[in-house]
Parts: C-alpha cells; sequence; structure tokens
C-alpha cells in the first residue's frame, strides 16, 4: 500500500492525449494478463478516443507518472439508454493493490453522476477476483453470469471461451 502521504498525493485528473503512452502501455498490461479484456491488441488513440465519452475519462497520477486509468463507454446509440454506460478501469502492476483502482471508481461515478448517467456496467471473468471485490467495494452489484459469451482471439488463452459477470452501478441520485 502506499503511505499516507503518497496516497494523498496521486492526483486523478481527465486523461488528455499526452497520457496515450502511459495509458496504452498499462492498458497492454491487463490485456497480457489474459485477465482484464478479451482485446487482443491495445487500439490507437483515435479509435479509443472515438469509443470513449470525453467528460469521463480519468487517470490517476503519482509524481507525473500515470498509474491508472478508467473510461466509459455508451452502451447503445439509443435514447432510452443514454443514461448507461460500460467502463473500464486499469492500474498499471506496479501499483496493483495500492487503492488506485478505488480512486478511479470514486472518480468516475461522481462525473457520471454530474451527467445524469444512472447505469455503469461492466463484464469482469470470474476469474478477476481481485476486480470484482474492487468493484463490489464500490456499490456495484453482480447482475449475472454470462456463460461462453465470447472466445479469447490472442495470448495463451486464444480460442478460449470465457465467461463473464456482468456487474451494475446504479446512481445514488435516483
Amino acid at each position: 500500500m502506499f503511505t499516507e502521504a503518497e496516497a494523498e498525493a496521486v492526483l486523478i485528473r481527465p486523461m488528455k492525449l499526452d497520457d496515450w503512452p502511459e495509458v496504452s502501455a498499462i492498458f497492454m498490461e491487463g490485456i497480457e494478463t489474459g485477465q482484464a479484456t478479451f482485446e487482443a491488441a491495445v487500439p490507437e488513440w483515435e479509435q479509443f478516443n472515438t469509443g470513449r465519452l470525453p467528460d469521463h475519462r480519468f487517470v490517476a497520477e503519482l509524481a507525473g507518472k500515470v498509474l491508472g486509468w478508467t473510461a466509459v463507454s455508451a452502451i447503445s446509440a439509443r435514447p432510452a439508454y443514454a443514461g448507461v454506460v460500460e467502463h473500464s478501469v486499469y492500474v498499471a502492476g506496479s501499483a496493483r493493490g495500492q487503492g488506485i483502482g478505488s480512486l478511479l471508481l470514486k472518480a468516475l461515478a461522481a462525473s457520471t453522476e454530474r451527467h445524469g448517467i444512472w447505469t455503469i456496467q461492466s463484464s469482469i471473468f470470474p476469474e478477476n477476483q481481485a476486480s470484482i471485490r474492487l468493484h463490489l467495494a464500490h456499490g456495484f452489484k453482480i447482475v449475472g453470469r454470462r456463460e461462453r459469451i465470447a472466445r479469447m482471439s490472442a495470448g495463451l488463452l486464444a480460442g478460449q471461451w470465457r465467461d463473464t459477470f456482468l456487474l451494475e452501478r446504479r446512481s445514488s441520485l435516483l
């Protein structure tokens, strides 16, 4: 864990283009674990940028180094789902277990609530117990298990069907 002084020094701020090299490296670390995403490669900035809502992208920074990030994507273009997003949260391997994920989820929840988003959802592999615990500690609930929802396309698990838990966090402002 960080010392109290280090934890207080962590800055949660909006993500910017200059952060992309560190953000993409952290994304790649997550991909390489085989437990964070179905993605096989980090997208280019342009694809990432157009797929994530700009008001809800944050990084955790300590002493000028990005330690983690979070971002959301709309789940649908249909107006009825305008207040529902899917999020990602990634923490650098060297910073895991230090409270960075908690800081990022708190910032994300505050941001989405300020903008009228009523549901944040995420799909998490059942084996990723650290992520499940993090989300449950921040008001997410497991609402279902999606069995054999997709296959891994790269890495050691390429071709393997995977289950995910679907988690949701409802706004406290409802």
